[in-house]
């Protein structure tokens, strides 16, 4: 009974210390300056859907096969079980641990007594041998602590590469249709200066043209001929990129010969006193990382104090004359006491590296959610810039089309002069071609406001 009351009191000994951890707990940071940032991270219930919104069948398909091949993506999740795996060892460090041994020895006597030549004496041996770090100062609770945090960054990581990669496929996809349509524009432009230049050509045969209209009409075609190789590299470029995004070879991609860039039938919302961040994955890992940094504090700090540790076996030991059996039994314990004192100042210098690891994935969280901040706000605006511009871009080609339908009537008709075609038709294939380019730059911007918004914006 007294015995019993013993390990009663020190098992509760060993678990009141062991209740202690060295360093600071973590506290996550609830603000940075005005910035609210109570709500934890979570995935955006969207984040992987939110390109369907385009009802682009082509677009969806390109995305679920990068989602199953992409090798970055199958690299952060394996990156997250590797992870995961570290903290479950790191966790089951603060366990006792044993391993289960049988030995065998035989050996023979050559000794002065001719009795004992040639006698072979035989030991066995069988049971387990225990050991046991006991804890007292949360050393081993701080490590389980941070291979956590690092577990669950790993995990938020790799949200965060899902994210990025449906962003990089729609941005190549939006780009390789950019590519199709300045090229489309191109051709379309092409045509429409030969039937210029077959005007040109025909009033020249009667005298009412000169060899100059002609020449400077055959400078714009030219012109517009030397842009289709560049539009033709941008073309193979996006999908060399798709390709390599899909884990398919350069030409593997099987896709549509319409240069139709997708358009939302909705607009975007942001809704009011809604808090983003929450679906940041960079901030979110930020946050993680600074929290492992705050477990490695009291890591370090646990150097300061004694450590404690238990050694046993628990068996079966037998001799000559002797079997296994219960008279065999055997056991033992042997603690043993552990102490840096004489490094106690490597210890301290361990500890304020360790704090100033800290202070700066504070300092690193802190920025990242200033820089979150402004990327979002920067996409919004530098979207509905965009798309103003395209609007009126599109006007101004309407327009131009139909300046040039009347200059090549009135020249025809010989009414006007040839300066005032050239001129209609040079604006006609700047705007034509400047409205493809801000088809394209509104597509690739509405595609970086889902990605700064980790994919948590929704439509009206």
């Amino acid at each position: 009974m007294r015995n019993t009351v013993k390990l009663s009191t020190l098992a509760l000994l060993v678990a009141s210390l062991s209740a202690c951890s060295a360093g600071p707990d973590y506290q996550r940071p609830e603000k940075v300056e005005s910035i609210n940032l109570s709500q934890p991270y979570q995935q955006a219930e969207q984040a992987l859907n939110w390109w369907q919104a385009f009802d682009d069948a082509e677009l969806n398909q390109l995305v679920e096969r990068a989602l199953e091949q992409n090798r970055t993506l199958a690299q952060a999740r394996a990156n997250v079980d590797r992870a995961y795996a570290v903290f479950r060892d790191a966790d089951n460090d603060s366990w006792p641990k044993g391993t289960l041994e049988t030995g065998y020895q035989a050996s023979e006597n050559n000794t002065l007594s001719a009795d004992d030549d040639d006698v072979i004496t035989r030991w066995y041996s069988s049971g387990a041998n225990l050991s046991w770090d006991l804890d007292l100062f949360g050393k081993l609770r701080r490590a389980s602590e941070a291979a956590e945090a690092q577990a669950q960054q790993a995990d938020i990581l790799w949200r965060d590469a899902q994210v990025r990669l449906i962003s990089q496929v729609a941005t190549s996809y939006g780009e390789y249709r950019g590519a199709q349509l300045r090229l489309e524009v191109a051709e379309e432009n092409l045509e429409n200066l030969q039937q210029s230049r077959a005007i040109v050509l025909a009033r020249l045969e009667v005298g009412m043209a000169s060899e100059l209209e002609l020449a400077q009409i055959d400078v714009q075609l030219h012109r517009v001929k030397a842009s289709v190789p560049a539009y033709r590299e941008a073309l193979s470029a996006a999908d060399a990129t798709l390709s390599a995004l899909l884990a398919l070879e350069p030409g593997q991609l099987e896709l549509s010969a319409d240069p139709q860039l997708p358009e939302l039938k909705r607009p975007v919302a942001v809704v009011d006193g809604e808090n983003y961040l929450r679906h940041r994955a960079d901030v979110a890992s930020s946050e993680r990382l600074l929290a492992a940094r705050t477990a490695n504090i009291g890591v370090a700090t646990a150097d300061l104090y004694p450590n404690l540790s238990v050694r046993g076996f628990l068996g079966f030991l037998s001799g000559p004359g002797l079997t296994l059996g219960s008279e065999t039994q055997s056991w033992s314990v042997a603690p043993s006491l552990s102490w840096q004192a004489a490094d106690l100042g490597s210890v301290k210098a361990r500890i304020r590296q360790a704090e100033a690891s800290a202070q700066m994935a504070l300092a690193q969280f802190e920025q990242q959610v200033f820089d979150a901040i402004n990327e979002m706000q920067l996409s919004l605006n530098s979207y509905n810039l965009s798309r103003e511009q395209q609007l009126n871009t599109e006007q101004q080609w309407q327009a131009s089309k139909k300046a040039v339908e009347i200059a090549r009537q009135r020249y025809e008709a010989g009414s006007n002069e040839f300066l005032d075609l050239l001129d209609a038709e040079r604006e006609l294939l700047r705007s034509r071609d400047q409205l493809a380019q801000l088809q394209e730059q509104s597509f690739v911007r509405l595609v970086d406001i889902y990605r700064n918004f980790g994919g948590g914006i929704q439509l009206r």
